[in-house]
């Protein structure tokens, strides 16, 4: 079995290191915070004590949160060392720092790949992730047997690693609309005086069907936005993510604008700023009990 470096340790990436490391692989993980990966390390993980470590591996792969955290982590300083390394960036990242790590990579001497995923930590938890990826064939092929550990399906979709992070993007793009769409919709059947919970069951039973419309849609029905499975703020920086691709690529976004405001609302909001993303449903439906409010 492969030597693999796993850097990153949140809810998702830590269920993702343990099937891999469940698979048989010698794993040497690496998280800010070391006491994250306790579990881990109990169940045969090594705990490298730098991200240098980590990234010394043959294959290594990053889970990390945000743009800043994994150019940080994946600096060129951190990345020295023997040739014939590949890493891994499954992260949503914009397709702009990827362009930058591309470089950074090539400099270090290690190939890089882009493989964003879909799927909260529970789907991670079951190994059923869908992983968008791109890079070089060659990097790809050696990337296959460790998607097909963390996955369910690899949808390859180009040989630049930013092309991955432009779907991943536009994906929740689509997300960020549905919840909008329930929310809207759901107000309107809820201000008529009928039950929320069973229109969610009729939209996910018949032309919705689906985890967004099935497992939001019931979220949002039914309030239920804590523990946050995905927060306000990382759904606010991917619907950024799409603004700005939007932007780069000379393309009108009509729907953004109104995203935006509802976001920016969410996150002014104390009950609302640290619940799951699809909370930001909540901006339409108190409409209901505060006609007057402007979104």
């Amino acid at each position: 079995m492969m030597t693999i470096g796993f850097l990153g340790l949140g809810t998702m990436g830590a269920a993702m290191a343990r099937h891999l490391l469940d698979e048989g692989h010698d794993l040497v993980v690496w998280n800010r915070t070391p006491s994250a990966a306790d579990e881990l390390v109990a169940a045969g993980a090594h705990l490298a004590d730098t991200p240098a470590e980590a990234l010394a591996a043959p294959v290594s792969i990053s889970m990390l949160a945000n743009d800043a955290a994994a150019e940080a982590v994946l600096a060129e300083g951190n990345l020295a060392g023997g040739p014939g390394r590949l890493h891994i960036a499954m992260s949503s990242l914009s397709p702009a720092a990827a362009d930058r790590l591309l470089a950074v990579h090539e400099a270090a001497g290690v190939a890089y790949l882009a493989a964003p995923v879909l799927g909260r930590w529970n789907v991670a938890a079951e190994g059923n992730l869908n992983i968008i990826a791109a890079g070089s064939p060659e990097d790809l092929a050696t990337a296959a047997p460790y998607f097909e550990v963390i996955g369910k399906r690899t949808w390859v979709v180009g040989d630049r690693p930013r092309q991955a992070n432009i779907v991943k993007a536009a994906v929740n793009y689509d997300i960020i609309h549905a919840f909008q769409a329930i929310a809207e919709s759901m107000t309107l059947v809820e201000a008529n005086g009928m039950d929320g919970a069973a229109f969610a069951e009729l939209l996910s039973s018949t032309l919705f069907p689906g985890p967004v419309y099935t497992g939001y849609g019931d979220m949002i029905a039914h309030r239920r936005y804590s523990p946050p499975g995905f927060t306000m703020t990382l759904g606010a920086k991917d619907l950024g993510l799409a603004e700005a691709i939007a932007l780069e690529a000379g393309v009108e976004l009509p729907s953004a604008p109104v995203l935006r405001r509802v976001f920016d609302a969410a996150l002014a909001d104390p009950e609302l700023n640290d619940a799951d993303w699809a909370a930001m449903a909540e901006i339409t439906r108190r409409q209901l009990s505060h006609p007057d409010a402007a979104v």
